[in-house]
This record gives structure tokens, C-alpha cells and sequence, in this order.
């Protein structure tokens, strides 16, 4: 009975939408956790720190809560170690030091719009290059539509941005490429280890890679006071709670249905993005929420493209 509340329609949106939230809620924080830890944008050591406790106490909450969760604690198989180094390189440490770099260095409601592509960047990987899915044609128009509102938040009536660096911007489309690629093998490698285990023993891992590169490299942080210590919490808990919980639903749902709500991510970044940062002149323009539908609606193409199969097959049992 447990079990089947995870499948009801309005505990599936409830949950999903929870978890859009905590993931478009990361973007305004990280920037607003420099400006607590005072970390500076050329301060590239501090950053990777930042982000290496982060997911250290990311893994360390998502193996309890999912120990607690399994009534059991969470130990990867020998076996597994391999695919917990390669997720944790790809998923936690390319993808986050590119994406903390890059967030120094953009705005809140670029990265999140950018980052929003990583859907797109997974589906091609995932039928061109792993051969999991083919590419249909609401695939194909999705991904077309995705990348038109990523190019659209970059114009201006001078052209591109002046502003769209590699450091900038170009890291954060870098790191949506890091992610996709972590999101395939997570597909594949699910087949073999519980998710939740993979992603808290990768966020561990990849977090203490981080930080001993970081502090290495000299990175040192600054201004630990209850407000950013908290917030420091709180951004590993958005992790730690929002893959638990996201794991829960995939495990009792068709994968359709539960990922069509990954297009909130972006909705909520710009949203929260717009208001903690005060960057209402950019997310709430014509030219800004033009660009977020067309990211919206691509990646709803995608995911409706993945939820007919399964209904043709019923109406032809």
C-alpha cells in the first residue's frame, strides 16, 4: 500500500515539482553563497572548494536518506566502484567546476536557461552515440527549439551578447555536456546498482576530489557565520533530497511520466533567479520569457515523444 501512493497522479506532481523547485532554487544560491563565503569571480580555488564541500555533505545525506528509505544501509558493490568513479567524474567534478566557474561569470537566469539544454544534449548522446532510443521526429523538433531559446537569451540588438565568454557562459553550456553524459551512464549502469547508491557514493567521492584539489590549489573559504553555513545545508540537501525523492518516482512510475516535469528546472531558476538576484530586467522581458517557453516547450516535446511508444503498445494489446 506504501508502495502505491508513489503512483498516484497528484503525490507523482507534488514530488516532481518539489524536486524542479530545489534544482532551479541551486542557481540564485550558489551566486549567493560567493557573495556570503566572499568568493571572488576570478577566485577559482574558492569556488571549486565551495563546491567540493557541497557535494561531500550532498553524498554523505543522500546515502542516509536512502539507507533510511531502503530500511538498510547503502553500500555499492565491489563491481560498481568503477561505475561510482566514472559518475562521480562526469556527473560531480567536470560538471560542477565548469558550472561554478561559469556561474561567476553569467547570470543566474543565463546558466539556468543554458543549463536547461543538458535535455537535449543527453537525447542526442543517448541515440547517436549509445544507441539506447532512436530519434524521432518530436525529438529532433524539441531539440531544435531548445537550442533556439538557448541562442535567444544571448542576443541583443548588437547580436550576441558581449558578455558570452568561455568562462562565462561557454562554461556552463560545457558543463550541461558533462551532465548529459552522466545522465546516460546513469541510465546504463542503473541496470546493475540502485541510483540512489550510485548518486550519493558519486556526490561523496566526486566532493572530496573537489576539495583536496581546491585546498591544494591554495582555495581557502571565508566568512562561515550561521546564514552561510545554513546555506551551505541547504544547497546540499537540494541534492541529497531532490535525487531521493526523484529515484522514488522513477522506481514507481514509467520514466515518461515523471520526467516531463524536468521542464520546471528552468522555469524555477529563472523565477528565483529573478527575484533573489534582482534580475527582473532580464528574466522578465519579452526577449527572456520568449527564450524560457521555447526551452519549456522543447522539453516537453521530448518527453511526450518518450511516453508514445508505451501507449501504442497498449492499444494494440
Amino acid at each position: 500500500m506504501k508502495q502505491d501512493i508513489f503512483r498516484k497522479n497528484w503525490i507523482v506532481a507534488l514530488l516532481a515539482m518539489l524536486c524542479c523547485f530545489l534544482w532551479g532554487s541551486a542557481f540564485p544560491c550558489v551566486k549567493i553563497g560567493y557573495a556570503l563565503f566572499h568568493i571572488e569571480a576570478h577566485d577559482t580555488a574558492a569556488q571549486i572548494l565551495f563546491a567540493g564541500l557541497r557535494f561531500t555533505l550532498a553524498g554523505i545525506l543522500t546515502v542516509l536518506i536512502g539507507s533510511l528509505l531502503s530500511q538498510k544501509f547503502l553500500i555499492p558493490k565491489k563491481t560498481s566502484l568503477q561505475m561510482v568513479f566514472h559518475l562521480s567524474m562526469t556527473q560531480t567534478v567536470l560538471q560542477y567546476l565548469l558550472f561554478y566557474i561559469g556561474l561567476a561569470n553569467t547570470t543566474g537566469v543565463k546558466a539556468s536557461i543554458i543549463e536547461a539544454s543538458n535535455v537535449f544534449i543527453a537525447i542526442l548522446l543517448s541515440s547517436l552515440v549509445f544507441k539506447f532510443e532512436k530519434l524521432r521526429t518530436n525529438k529532433i523538433l524539441g531539440c531544435i527549439l531548445g537550442f533556439l531559446g538557448v541562442v535567444l537569451i544571448n542576443l541583443t540588438k548588437q547580436g550576441f551578447d558581449a558578455s558570452m565568454t568561455f568562462k562565462g557562459e561557454g562554461a556552463i553550456l560545457l558543463s550541461t555536456v558533462s551532465y548529459a553524459v552522466s545522465s546516460v551512464l546513469i541510465k546504463k549502469y542503473s541496470q546493475k546498482e540502485n541510483p540512489v547508491t550510485l548518486s550519493g557514493y558519486q556526490f561523496f567521492f566526486g566532493g572530496i576530489i573537489m576539495t583536496v584539489a581546491a585546498l591544494l590549489m591554495g582555495g581557502r573559504l571565508h566568512g562561515f557565520t550561521v546564514k552561510s553555513t545554513l546555506l551551505l545545508f541547504y544547497m546540499a540537501m537540494i541534492s541529497a533530497v531532490a535525487y531521493s525523492i526523484w529515484g522514488i518516482l522513477l522506481k514507481h512510475n514509467p520514466v515518461g511520466k515523471v520526467t516531463v516535469f524536468g521542464f520546471m528546472n528552468p522555469v524555477f531558476g529563472v523565477i528565483l533567479s529573478a527575484i533573489l538576484l534582482k534580475e527582473q530586467n532580464q528574466a522578465f522581458t519579452v526577449q527572456g520569457l520568449f527564450s524560457l517557453i521555447l526551452v519549456c516547450v522543447g522539453i516537453y516535446l521530448v518527453n511526450r515523444e518518450a511516453t508514445q511508444p508505451k501507449k501504442l503498445k497498449q492499444k494494440q494489446m
